[in-house]
């Protein structure tokens, strides 16, 4: 029987594809029931306030700095979204005075427009948002060397080769209104995936590259970074792929209920669970990873009965 046409964009494949069963059964979790679906490989962390949520967010950041040495550096690849960690990584460096001169940082991803990734002083550059946020408020004497700051570029040959011979202790993130990680978003519904979307395992062969943007991320971006508009929205991006995240020790994803809906945060978390790889619900492929963190604000997990507004 053929897959369902998405209800939101049908010419693209997204979670809206799947069996009603599973999208129900992930309605109905509770906080209790998320707590319980920790298994080998896959934890999931409940934090009670922001400011510990967001705290333990930049403690990610001191804790891959603090393992890098001369023969072993090592790092962190870091999201734009959120945001609120940032400022707190800095102060934290330049109080405990941690030395980074062999840390290493790899954003994850960057608008790409007109031909090119957009310039860092583009107003929603994910670049400028890390060196306005957290790299210009370190200690020059602290501060990670130029080098060692990452950025994906058009052309990804250089950042693809920043990854070897350094350690990603974690990759951080969060999760997007399309169960993305970075801009790793669903395809669209057309030729050799006109009927059923990508398997994991060719999903899994995707490497940093320039990606097409479902409808939902437009949407997303411009809400959470743009004030709804979305005409300011580049259409496409350059993002971290699927084989640099295997190379990764950890992937921690972060759920303050900012991002993805009540619904979006259960239904990852339960895929992931329960070893339900499906690349219609991108964030669901880290059911094949051996370490993944799902780390949620309690007060941002909400309820999935309808309550009308």
């Amino acid at each position: 029987m053929p897959r369902k046409l998405s209800c939101i964009a049908p010419d693209w494949w997204d979670y809206t594809t799947l069996e009603d069963d599973l999208i129900n059964n992930a309605a109905k979790l509770t906080e209790k029931d998320l707590l319980e679906l920790s298994r080998p490989g896959f934890e999931v962390r409940m934090y009670d306030t922001l400011e510990d949520f967001y705290l333990a967010e930049a403690l990610e950041y001191v804790e891959a700095w603090k393992q890098a040495t001369p023969d072993n550096p090592s790092g962190i690849c870091g999201p734009i979204g959120p945001t609120e960690q940032l400022p707190l990584v800095a102060r934290l460096v330049n109080e405990l005075e941690i030395s980074l001169k062999d840390a290493h940082f790899w954003g994850m991803d960057e608008w790409f427009e007109a031909g090119r990734e957009v310039p860092a002083n583009h107003p929603l550059s994910f670049e400028k948002a890390d060196r306005e946020l957290c790299f210009d408020r370190i200690r020059e004497d602290l501060r990670p060397p130029e080098q060692n700051l990452h950025f994906p570029k058009v052309d990804v040959s250089a950042f693809r080769e920043s990854w070897n011979g350094v350690r990603c202790v974690v990759m951080q993130g969060g999760q997007g209104d399309v169960k993305h990680w970075a801009f790793n978003d669903p395809f669209r519904r057309e030729g050799a995936h006109a009927d059923e979307p990508p398997s994991p395992e060719e999903y899994r062969k995707l490497a940093t590259r320039v990606v097409e943007l479902h409808p939902i991320t437009l949407s997303q971006n411009a809400r959470t970074s743009g004030g709804g508009n979305v005409t300011m929205v580049p259409q496409q991006a350059i993002t971290v792929g699927p084989q640099e995240t295997w190379q990764a020790e950890r992937v921690s994803i972060w759920q303050a209920g900012t991002h993805d809906n009540p619904l979006g945060q259960r239904l990852t978390a339960l895929m992931i669970s329960k070893g339900i790889a499906d690349s219609a619900v991108p964030m669901s492929l880290l059911a094949e990873h051996p370490n993944v963190r799902f780390n949620y604000y309690r007060g941002g997990l909400g309820a999935c009965s309808v309550e009308m507004h």
